[in-house]
């Protein structure tokens, strides 16, 4: 594990404001210099604490008119199968494996209703492992940065 300090978790917080921000604009607003930010996050980098560079994007504005999390219960060590199926279906952006009522939470995204309802009743529930879902529709979506 990393050792972080307020400066790393500054320059951590430009980042995911802007990751497109250039080396001397982030040394600027966390008050080092330029070689200090560039060594800081090199050493973020080759630590794993820094795993890459995305952009958000607005879903509505890419077409996907549903969105929906979906809970899955599944059986007893099929995780590894299932994971493997989950990610062949493009529709689905995030997953995670989670402790409690359910095993799996997925972030679906999908072009409207119809297409969603395809998504979970013939994609996700077809795969065998799969024991029940629950699917919660998002109505509104807000990041953080």
């Amino acid at each position: 594990m990393a050792v972080m300090d307020a400066t790393d978790r500054a320059i951590l917080d430009e980042l995911r404001r802007d990751a497109r921000a250039s080396m001397t604009a982030i040394a600027e607003a966390v008050h080092i210099s330029r070689a200090g930010a560039h060594a800081r996050i090199k050493r973020l980098t080759e630590s794993g604490v820094i795993t890459g560079y995305t952009v958000r994007t607005d879903p509505v504005q890419l077409g996907h008119h549903a969105s929906a999390y979906v809970m899955l219960a599944i059986e007893q060590a099929t995780w590894q199968e299932v994971q493997e199926r989950l990610r062949a279906i493009p529709e689905v952006e995030h997953m995670a494996l989670v402790g409690g009522d359910f095993d799996v939470i997925l972030l679906v995204r999908a072009s409207d209703a119809r297409d969603l309802r395809r998504i979970v009743l013939e994609d996700i529930q077809a795969i065998p492992s799969i024991r029940s879902t629950r699917t919660t529709l998002i109505f509104e979506d807000f990041t953080k940065h």
